[in-house]
């Protein structure tokens, strides 16, 4: 019995044991996601909820299960959870949710996901996830949400992810994936959100895609893709939404054929778009957003989108589109937001646009309207956005103006508007933005432009405006920019409240007169200061040391008097200082030396007194120095030769200095420009001789002694006039150099003895027997080319050439007898052929054939007459000619870059061409038309300068050609009669058009409305008649309204040369040549200069151009 008893006991223990380790336990699911926390740093408030102890993870923070305990959610999504999703997830089969979002998970996703067979809803978005997606996951056959947007996930999407057929919604968006949107997608019919943007998906949009009947949500903006969008999109009926933005889409928009009223968002900007807006999406009646911006549509906007009643969004901006803007848009009365801007539409803005009452943003600029704005539009309520400059609008501004309460941008700048603006503007509003640039305003600035104290930016230039500053200007302590430019301005400057917001104030060119008041200095944070023609007098106050920030500081032609503060040392960012044509007096102070960010130094024209300081060698950044026209005096310093970016000009002339040029000039090797005229200085001037940089060169009126350097009146734009003033200078000519020599006839020879009494009679009578003799083989000459000029017909039949026949032989060898295949190019007179005889001697051949062409013989020999007897550096050279019957060949040395034309605009891709490269091919371009002007005997007008006609060899330098169309007059004669308008359509100026007779003068500025437009082809690598341009605007017209704009020079520029005006001192050179080419391209041919000026203004880098162009 007690055998039993005991028996029984013992088994009652180990069921008891049994029973309660099986209680305490940790189930199989618990024990897969414990290991999972092993390669994740989580949160304690995770950490010990996940107990070990616990028999189940159900209770677990962030964990679901079902009736069995089985887990089938993990969710910790936002735990800021570290590390990386180990593989033991794959061992959770009864899953059905993971969201794992906004954490920063890193490395793959596990393949081991594909095991779990019963996940719906798959969450990792917002972490940083590498790697591809795992092509496991086309096991996952009831997944239904796939959601792994905004991490760094790669390569290609499985084709098999869309053979899932119960998935629903999937978010790709913001990754890394690659290559072509798979065709399975057709698959995936259950589909209504798909999420790819962001990514670089590349190839077609797959016209598979219209089996996805189901699909609401469509985002494939901001890839790669490329083609046409299918057609079969309008298959998507349930479609809600749709951007395709930001691809490389091309071809006609195929949409608006099939049911669209469930669509609300259709975006397609950024694309490449061609054609017409269809006019079926006026059947979208659901439409609430509609953008195309900144395709390549063309056409009429349809009149059909004034059916969208829902339309609060249309931005069909930066376009092509033409025509007149529709009256139906008036009846889109849902539109808060209208953006028309940038086409080429015209006509006058429809008073309908009166009844769009919710209208908040109305963008009309960059179009060709005319007209007033309808005053209809001024009374819309809701109005906070009226841009619409550049256009040709007109009128005056009314007084509903004033009532719009929630006004804050008026941008109307570069039209024709007129008339005084209201007085009480600003007062029931609070104004942002005022642009008013470049229209005929007149009156007085209203005085509460600021009232509502959210002021931001005031440009009223180039305008008419009268009166006196208001107080309220200086009184704005939100003011970013204030520019009253060019106005007719008067009275004081107001003073100006503490405002660390404003950067940029240009008053320049008005009538200002009294004091700069001290309290400038409280805008701190000013960058630019431009007051320059004004009438301001009195000291510069030393509150300017308080502008730490100032970069440019411009005080040029005013009647300022007194020293420098010396507390503009403080202004230890200053890059350009101009302080020229004012009455400043005292010595340069010392503490200038704190300005080592200087590039531009201008003190000229002042009054200024002691020496040049020895200390500006320490602005080692300086590459324009000008001191002229002071009272200067003492020894040129030999520190000036350590500024070795000295590049564009110094002037030191009209001074009192004395003593020699010292050696160290020589060092100055980027120096273009050199003007120590009008001083008392003495010695030679070979410290010179090895500035082999220089362009210009004056050294007149001083006391200079001995031989003008070689290299000196070899310069291009030497003239004796630069040396004049020295009667100890000579010159030295040797053998060859007679053509140098005769610019300098009223220089002695250097070495000739001036002390001889008289001559003998022997050498009397010899000289009169060498006089006759002289004149009896010049009379000869004289009667032979007559003769040969009276049968120029007869001589080309017989002219066997001036070169050898061999050397044509051999032309005609290696061309194959002048075969096509050699062509490198076509002109309006000949064809030219690369003609190779050997490495160094590679030429350009140019054919011209007279046969049945009357008069063609007589248009040869005047080329072969022009081209020959020229001789410059910067215009083709001829090397031999021949002439035939029936045609004749001209031989130049052969070109490597070819033609300006080529560089700019046909070789693809586009080469670099750095500023230096650009500015060098203007100012030799410059030259070498300065040359065909003045030089040329009897003068030559070129009358085709274009891009194709420039000619650049190895090193870039510019070449002018084809002088087939040139045409040769004497410089004595008075008018030219029956001028023919010759040239190329976009060079040609506007006064030809009504020009039959002209004079010397008015030809030659002809080439100079030409030239410029060369000049804004280089600034702008567009062409004279760019097809991005609207319609009747040339290159000219573009550049002059976008620069009165607001003078952003990089709206202008070549893209490509955007990095280099980081460098300011390359700005101010871009922005100088572009307002020579402005001035050249004027309408006005008065108002051009002359080549020989504009050779100047290219390199004098004080040249103040910026005012209003002429349009």
């Amino acid at each position: 019995m007690a055998s039993v008893f005991s028996s029984f006991f013992f088994f009652f223990f180990y069921f008891v044991i049994v029973s309660l380790s099986r209680v305490s336990a940790l189930s199989s699911d618990g024990e897969v996601l414990l290991p999972l926390l092993n390669n994740m740093k989580v949160p304690n408030s995770v950490k010990s909820s996940w107990n070990s102890s616990d028999s189940t993870p159900c209770h677990w923070l962030g964990i679901e299960c079902d009736l069995k305990h089985n887990v089938v959610s993990l969710n910790l999504s936002s735990y800021e959870i570290l590390g990386q999703l180990g593989p033991e997830i794959g061992r959770l089969k009864y899953l059905q949710t993971i969201d794992l979002s906004t954490n920063s998970l890193s490395g793959s996703i596990p393949k081991e996901l594909g095991n779990c067979s019963n996940l719906q809803y798959l969450n990792l978005c917002e972490n940083n996830f590498t790697g591809q997606l795992p092509e496991t996951l086309k096991n996952l056959h009831q997944l239904i949400v796939l959601s792994v947007f905004t991490n760094f996930l790669s390569g290609e999407i499985p084709e098999s992810l869309f053979q899932i057929q119960s998935l629903e919604e999937i978010y790709l968006s913001t990754n890394n994936f690659t290559g072509s949107i798979p065709n399975s997608i057709g698959n995936a019919t259950e589909l209504t959100s798909m999420w790819l943007d962001f990514n670089l998906f590349s190839g077609n949009i797959p016209y598979s895609i219209g089996n996805c009947t189901k699909l609401e949500e469509l985002h494939l903006n901001d890839n790669n893709l490329v083609g046409f969008l299918p057609d079969s999109l309008n298959n998507l009926e349930l479609l809600a939404y749709m951007d395709v933005s930001n691809n490389k889409l091309e071809g006609r928009i195929p949409l608006g054929l099939g049911n669209c009223k469930k669509l609300n968002v259709l975006v397609l900007s950024d694309n490449h778009f061609i054609g017409e807006i269809p006019s079926g999406l006026g059947n979208c009646s659901g439409l609430t957003s509609l953008a195309a911006v900144n395709n390549m549509l063309t056409g009429r906007i349809p009149s059909s989108l004034g059916s969208l009643h829902e339309l609060s969004v249309l931005y069909l901006n930066e376009n092509r589109l033409s025509g007149k803007i529709p009256r139906e848009i008036g009846k889109c009365r849902s539109l808060t937001s209208l953006l028309l801007n940038d086409n080429q539409l015209e006509g006058e803005i429809p008073a309908e646009f009166g009844m769009l009452s919710n209208l908040q943003t109305l963008q009309l600029f960059t179009n060709n309207l005319i007209g007033q704005i309808p005053l209809e539009v001024w009374r819309i309520p809701t109005l906070e956005n009226v841009l619409v400059y550049n256009n040709n609008l007109s009128g005056v501004l009314p007084l509903e103006i004033t009532e719009l309460h929630q006004l804050k941008n008026v941008s109307i700048f570069n039209n024709q508007f007129s008339g005084v603006i209201p007085q009480t503007l600003g007062i029931n509003s609070s104004l942002v933005e005022i642009e008013f640039t470049n229209n005929s305003f007149s009156g007085e600035i209203p005085p509460n432009l600021c009232f509502g104290k959210q002021l931001r930016l005031l440009n009223l230039g180039l305008n008419q405006f009268q009166g006196s500053i208001p107080s309220d200007v200086g009184s704005c302590s939100t003011l970013k920019r204030l520019i009253l430019k060019h106005n007719k301005l008067t009275g004081f400057l107001p003073d100006f409240v503490k405002n660390p917001n404003l950067s940029h104030m240009d008053i320049s060119g008005n009538l200002i007169n009294g004091t700069i008041p001290s309290s400038f200095g409280n805008c701190t944070n000013l960058t630019t200061i431009v007051l320059s023609m004004n009438k301001l007098s009195g000291f510069i106050p030393q509150e300017f040391g308080n502008l730490v920030e100032l970069q440019h500081l411009n005080l040029s032609d005013n009647h300022l008097q007194g020293p420098l503060p010396p507390q503009i040392s403080k202004c230890t960012k200053l890059d350009l200082l101009d302080l020229g044509f004012n009455s400043l007096n005292g010595s340069i102070p010392s503490s200038f030396r704190s300005l080592t960010q200087l590039s531009t130094l201008i003190l000229r024209e002042n009054q200024f007194t002691g020496g040049i300081p020895d200390f500006l060698s320490v602005l080692e950044k300086l590459s324009e120095l000008e001191l002229g026209g002071n009272l200067l005096g003492g020894y040129i310093p030999l520190a000036l030769g350590e500024l070795q970016n000295m590049e564009y000009v110094l002037n030191i002339s009209d001074n009192g200095l004395t003593g020699q040029l010292p050696t160290e000039l020589g060092k100055l090797s980027l120096l273009q420009r050199l003007d120590v005229s009008r001083n008392n200085l003495t010695g030679s001037l070979s410290p010179l001789n090895e500035l082999h940089s220089l362009l210009e060169v004056n050294v007149s009126y001083n006391l200079f002694t001995g031989p003008i350097p070689e290299t000196l009146f070899k310069l291009p734009n030497s003239s004796q006039s630069s040396f004049l003033g020295n009667t100890g200078l000579c010159v030295t000519c040797l053998l060859g150099d007679g053509l140098a020599c005769t610019k300098f006839i009223n220089f002695s020879l250097c070495g000739h003895r001036s002390d001889q009494k008289g001559l003998s009679s022997l050498k009397i009578a010899l000289i009169a027997i060498a006089s006759l003799l002289i004149c009896a083989l010049v009379l000869l000459l004289l009667g032979f080319i007559y003769l040969k000029r009276r049968r120029p017909e007869k001589m080309v039949e017989i002219w066997e050439g001036r070169g050898a026949s061999s050397l044509l032989n051999k032309v005609m060898e290696v061309t194959e007898n002048l075969n096509e295949r050699f062509i490198v190019g076509r002109g309006a007179h000949g064809t030219v052929y690369k003609v190779s005889l050997g490495p160094d001697k590679i030429y350009a051949a140019k054919k011209l054939a007279f046969a049945g062409k009357k008069g063609a013989s007589v248009s040869m020999i005047r080329e072969i007459e022009t081209v020959g007897e020229i001789k410059h550096r910067n215009l083709v050279r001829l090397e031999d000619f021949w002439l035939r019957k029936d045609y004749g060949v001209i031989l130049y040395n052969y070109m490597q870059n070819g033609s300006l034309h080529d560089i700019l605009h046909e070789i693809s891709p586009p080469p670099v061409l750095k500023w230096d490269v650009r500015y060098r091919i203007a100012l030799g371009t410059a030259h070498g038309l300065e040359y065909l002007h003045y030089d040329c005997n009897p003068t030559i007008v070129h009358r085709d300068i274009k891009p194709k006609n420039i000619l650049l060899d190895s090193e870039m330098e510019p070449h002018i050609s084809d002088f087939g169309i040139a045409k040769l007059i004497d410089h004595s004669s008075a008018s030219v009669h029956s001028i023919s308008v010759m040239g190329t359509v976009g060079y040609i100026p506007p006064e030809t058009a009504f020009t039959t007779t002209t004079t010397m003068a008015k030809i030659k500025k002809w080439d100079v409305y030409s030239y410029g437009v060369v000049l804004l082809e280089l600034i702008t690598r567009k062409k004279a008649l760019d097809p991005s341009f609207p319609e009747d605007t040339d290159i000219a017209k573009w550049v002059c309204s976008t620069w009165n704009n607001n003078e952003a020079i990089e709206e202008i520029v070549d893209p490509n040369l955007i990095d280099e005006l980081m460098d300011s001192a390359v700005m101010d050179e871009v922005i100088k040549v572009m307002l020579v080419a402005l001035q050249c391209t004027s309408k006005n041919p008065s108002e051009r200069p002359t080549m020989r000026d504009v050779v100047k203004k290219l390199k004098d880098a004080k040249v103040n151009l910026r005012s209003k162009c002429s349009k």
